[in-house]
């Protein structure tokens, strides 16, 4: 099985002050749906993994995360595209859940889910907690410098060889370059 998790929130979407509360406020990335329709037509099932605490704050309910997620199916599927599922954890910080990352219970959820082993599947974020997750699971973190991607590459260290990307748009051509070099 061929598998991406994408982070949602300055991966897919637009980062807001404060949160995205409701469908007005989420608007895609340019070239973010288009790349996720690559993924598709490559084969790849797309999951997204998003912690959405504004649930717990009471900034919006189910219903408004759900009229979200309807507007970025629907703009998805105009630009050719879907994704398979969307997990999120919908708790605070201070909670301390498993599910919300970077502890990694959300993405383990998404292998049982999917009966996968997550070792060298993409997981592409825009933040450290997206990174320390998938290294908790074996996969393969890649970042983004979206959102709140460029800050995050400032707190890598050295050492760190995380794959960077200047969007969701160029590590998808670069996973699909790298999954068939000669086309």
């Amino acid at each position: 099985m061929k598998l991406v998790i994408l982070g949602r929130n300055g991966v897919i979407n637009e980062v807001r002050e404060g949160d995205v509360k409701s469908p007005g406020d989420w608007r895609p990335i340019p070239g973010s749906l288009e790349a996720i329709a690559d993924l598709n037509q490559a084969g790849y099932q797309v999951i997204i993994a998003t912690n959405q605490p504004g649930l717990a704050r009471g900034l919006f309910d189910i219903n408004a995360l759900n009229a979200i997620h309807r507007k970025l199916h629907d703009e998805l599927e105009r630009a050719g595209g879907h994704v398979d599922a969307i997990f999120f954890c919908p708790h605070r910080p201070r909670d301390n859940c498993d599910c919300r990352m970077p502890k990694p219970g959300l993405l383990r959820q998404i292998s049982e889910r999917f009966y996968c082993d997550l070792s060298e599947v993409p997981v592409i974020g825009d933040s450290k907690r997206h990174l320390v997750a998938a290294r908790a699971v074996g996969a393969q973190p890649v970042l983004v410098l979206t959102g709140h991607g460029l800050e995050t590459r400032e707190r890598l260290t050295e050492t760190d060889t995380t794959p960077i990307f200047p969007d969701l748009a160029m590590a998808v051509e670069a996973l699909l370059r790298d999954e068939n070099p000669e086309g």
